[in-house]
């Protein structure tokens, strides 16, 4: 594939596999990635302090009833902050994804104790907030996450489903398609954050819909 290509709200297995160490996560049920060192300790550090000065207490769009379901905090990131445009362009060049597609940039903080339960990030069809949701762009497409630092104890996320912990790492991005390849949801993707031990954990995420956002 050409590695200067962009698509609508779409990566592809071909593309990503393009990039020098990125690495496949060897299951079936799953379209997942790993790529050490895609952002530089440098880099990881100036948006640490961006989330520091901006995080609020983190929400979810189909409340359960559990006030401990996620206890993170979040930031929203301007893409007017040269760090923030510099990391939507590594977004684009290793999706390949049209960024008129992606959500803001969303960072996330742990302190320790916190977590997010196990959850997905696609929209449940047929919940009661799914067109406030998804009306406008669509369902979410591919997540593209980096860990920015890491963690002394705790913090990794487990994707029960296929069996599957990730540590957290400095710069490193996983990545996967939220949807199977029917294009219906896929439930192999629910994921949980787990709790941070020791320390603090930092983490941006970018998702991605199957139509512009906004």
């Amino acid at each position: 594939m050409n590695p200067d290509a962009t698509f609508d709200g779409e990566s592809f297995p071909a593309f990503l596999m393009a990039h020098a160490d990125m690495q496949r996560v060897p299951d079936g049920r799953v379209e997942m990635f790993v790529q050490r060192g895609f952002l530089d300790p440098e880099m990881c550090a100036g948006l640490i302090d961006l989330i520091e000065r901006q995080h609020r207490p983190s929400t979810v769009a189909d409340s359960n009833g559990d006030s401990a379901f996620r206890t993170s905090s979040t930031c929203d990131l301007s893409f007017d902050e040269p760090l923030v445009a510099a990391l939507t362009a590594r977004f684009t060049q290793i999706s390949g994804i049209d960024p008129q597609y992606g959500e803001p940039l969303q960072g996330q903080r742990y302190e320790v104790g916190q977590e997010f339960k196990a959850h997905t990030d696609y929209f449940e069809p047929g919940n009661p907030d799914f067109q406030k949701y998804c009306a406008i762009a669509g369902q979410r497409t591919w997540t593209f996450m980096v860990y920015l630092n890491d963690v002394a104890a705790g913090g990794a996320t487990r994707f029960k489903a296929i069996d599957k912990i990730i540590q957290p790492e400095t710069g490193k991005l996983v990545a996967w398609n939220n949807r199977r390849p029917d294009g219906r949801p896929n439930p192999a993707t629910l994921h949980h954050a787990m709790k941070v031990r020791r320390g603090r954990k930092y983490v941006i995420t970018r998702w991605y819909r199957e139509r512009p956002w906004g």
